[in-house]
């Protein structure tokens, strides 16, 4: 790509990190008169001694650019929007949950599992249905009002059937950063190789066994799309955890929030308080009573464990549940630093030194009697 004079009399320039592999970090640039290029770089010492994180997503200040190799350092990092844990990606603008109306069959249970995920980030969500080809018209109008009465407007494709996509969806994709998510075997990297044909996506289709998806992708990298916008696909499981506050929870369903203004109780549970208007006449509430107990669980089990943060350490295991192993005893295992093992050294060089010098004036004096 021809580059424009004026661009290559820059020094530094403001970039989107799209993709990080190790200690390199894959950066957009989009300057006028020069298009959409890529740099390689680096992070800069004072960041990480700083300890300023680099993730997918971030407004990053490169410097040093050299522009014949398309290499640079990171100098700075914007301030962010926002930052998902899992998959770490920054200044996201939408979440776009993908489930399958069949094969995988559609687990109302599962799907507000991660409903309730994806809004607890205070993202906006879009809900994309795949696989309606395999569904009655009459299933397909059943689905949609059910959903309807959720809180959602669904957008029902077929990625492998249609010969185009929606145009809601490419329309709801455009100018923004979206992230893809949903359980595994639903189509996502599908989805993705749609709408980024040159997309070396691998997918992998559904375990006849467990009637579920296998896992495929491995890392989080944001996608240019054709029409305009960034395109990240996540790794895919199967159960997302609910650890969020009481109060998140209630946010994360919108029937609740379209009936919390009439409940008389401001610190209402909507679970057996008399008198409550939003429990009990919605098709979801039994699932909001087993996430609510699921919540509270975990608060009581974090009020028991005051020291875990000290004797513990989190590891997020494949199936998106939290594991908790015991840490190492930070003295016992702690490698020692190269400049104090050579300080020791030296300190036990003297030691010698010292003492056969003391040994050498007792041998003199013994000699002459002294």
């Amino acid at each position: 790509m021809t580059v424009a004079t004026e661009c290559l009399n820059l020094s530094s320039a403001l970039g989107t990190v799209v993709a990080c592999q190790a200690n390199y970090y894959q950066v957009r640039l989009l300057m006028e008169n020069c298009g959409p290029l890529h740099f390689l770089c680096t992070r800069r010492a004072r960041l990480k001694k700083l300890g300023q994180q680099v993730v997918v997503g971030d407004r990053v200040v490169i410097e040093e650019m050299d522009w014949q190799d398309r290499r640079g350092a990171i100098a700075t990092v914007q301030p962010r929007t926002n930052l998902l844990d899992r998959p770490p990606i920054s200044n996201v603008d939408q979440i776009l949950l993908v489930f399958a109306l069949a094969e995988p069959e559609l687990e109302p249970i599962q799907l507000s599992r991660f409903l309730v995920k994806a809004e607890s980030t205070g993202i906006p969500v879009t809900l994309c249905l795949n696989k309606q080809d395999l569904l009655s018209d009459a299933a397909r109008k059943q689905w949609r009002t059910r959903l309807i009465g959720w809180g959602y407007e669904p957008l029902l494709v077929s990625i492998l059937e249609d010969e185009t996509l929606p145009t809601a969806l490419l329309t709801a994709l455009q100018q923004r950063v979206s992230v893809v998510a949903g359980p595994s075997g639903v189509g996502k990297s599908s989805l993705l190789n749609r709408l980024v044909p040159n997309v070396d996506a691998r997918t992998n289709k559904v375990s006849g066994k467990l009637g579920r998806g296998r896992h495929t992708t491995r890392h989080v990298e944001l996608f240019e799309l054709p029409t305009g916008g960034l395109l990240a696909d996540t790794p895919g499981f199967n159960q997302p955890d609910v650890t969020c506050s009481v109060d998140t929870l209630m946010r994360c369903f919108p029937e609740i929030r379209h009936r919390a203004g009439n409940c008389q109780f401001s610190d209402c549970l909507h679970r057996d308080e008399p008198g409550c208007s939003v429990r009990g006449d919605w098709e979801r509430y039994e699932y909001y009573l087993s996430l609510l107990d699921e919540v509270l669980r975990h608060q009581q089990q974090l009020e028991h464990r005051p020291d875990t943060e000290t004797t513990e350490k989190v590891k997020m295991g494949s199936d998106g549940q939290r594991q908790h192993e015991p840490k190492l005893e930070a003295k016992k295992y702690r490698r020692t630093s190269r400049r104090r093992r050579h300080q020791d050294l030296q300190d036990l060089c003297y030691d010698v030194m010292d003492r056969s010098m003391d040994e050498l004036d007792d041998a003199v004096l013994e000699e002459y009697g002294l």
